[in-house]
């Protein structure tokens, strides 16, 4: 029996996860298949905010964890045949999505995290993992470089809360590029319906796709549809996305927000503005979840001429430096 406000190990679907406890709100975190966040719930309500996986069903889960919870993606989505220029090098990805011919989101989704502690105050529920690049680490062997990620997320009265850490470890600038392929279950509600739901992102411009899914540096103006995603809102489902575009903050907050406008229940998704890129995919319309994907750089960004670097999130540490971000997942109540 746990206490309400608690951190504690319990299998998710037979693997091992940590789950927190806080007030209403519970998640469940998987730290050997990229420190995947794969559930946050309000246990009162009945509210499930992410698409978890099925519990009968791990495999498809460990097959494809990117469409499940919260993944890290680094280096994020799409790098052209697996090129990866940087400080005057050519590094070789592997070529891991062969109808575009190109690298797909990178090393850390999938990999093992280490748990460094979990446990629980009187304001929080937490836990931190890290990802230690070194020398034989599969990141490292593809992006010779040296440094440390750590993932803390904490459960509080008002929801989840994520910092993600980047220290540079290594001699030389390191490239800093990471996204989270966020899948937010759509009707998280129950009894309610994917038509019952609209959300608003702050998206900017939308850039224009070639038939690789890479950008051609060209900007396609936005569709009617597209406008109300960025003002008053717009169903996630009103066509099929695999769509990027530039982030435009409104009133200082970089975010999405889902509505259930029948209660009137709202999630927030509020990332931070590192976030420069939004990709957002909804699957073909298909399994009543979209990924409405925060993203540092721009798609294939070490390839893009032309741009400053500031422009297109293509961003360095130096050594020692510390990147820090903020994001936040939290319910308003109608």
């Amino acid at each position: 029996m746990t206490q309400q406000n608690s951190a504690y190990e319990e299998q998710f679907g037979g693997i091992p996860a940590v789950w927190l406890r806080f007030n209403q709100f519970e998640v469940a975190v998987i730290p050997s298949v990229g420190a995947n966040l794969v559930a946050f719930r309000d246990t009162e309500r009945g509210h499930r905010y992410l698409r978890e996986p099925d519990l009968n069903n791990m495999d498809a889960f460990k097959a494809a964890p990117a469409v499940y919870g919260i993944p890290v993606l680094s280096p994020p989505n799409r790098y052209e045949d697996g090129r990866f220029p940087w400080n005057g090098e050519i590094y070789q990805l592997p070529v891991n999505e062969p109808a575009t011919g190109n690298h797909l989101h990178g090393f850390l989704h999938e990999a093992e995290w280490k748990v460094e502690g979990y446990g629980t105050t009187e304001l929080e529920s937490y836990i931190l993992l890290s990802q230690e690049i070194k020398e034989g680490h599969l990141f490292h062997q593809y992006l010779p470089f040296t440094f440390t990620v750590t993932l803390r997320y904490s459960l509080d009265s008002t929801g989840l809360q994520q910092q993600l850490k980047v220290r540079n470890n290594g001699k030389e600038l390191m490239p800093n590029l990471f996204a989270f392929h966020t899948a937010i279950n759509v009707a998280f509600v129950p009894d309610s319906d994917v038509s019952d739901y609209t959300t608003k992102i702050t998206i900017g411009q939308r850039r224009e796709l070639n038939e690789r899914s890479l950008p051609t540096g060209q900007f396609q103006p936005l569709s009617p549809n597209e406008e109300k995603l960025k003002a008053e809102g717009v169903s996630p489902f009103f066509e099929s996305m695999d769509n990027h575009y530039t982030a435009e903050p409104q009133n200082g907050r970089n975010y999405m927000e889902l509505t259930n406008q029948r209660t009137g229940d709202k999630l927030v998704y509020d990332v931070g503005a590192s976030y420069k890129h939004w990709m957002i995919w909804n699957n073909n319309t298909e399994g009543g979840f979209f990924c409405p994907e925060p993203q540092m750089n721009l798609v294939n960004a070490p390839n893009v001429q032309g741009l400053p670097a500031e422009e297109i999130g293509l961003i360095g540490l130096e050594p020692g430096e510390i990147f820090e971000q903020a994001s936040r997942l939290y319910p308003i109540y109608s």
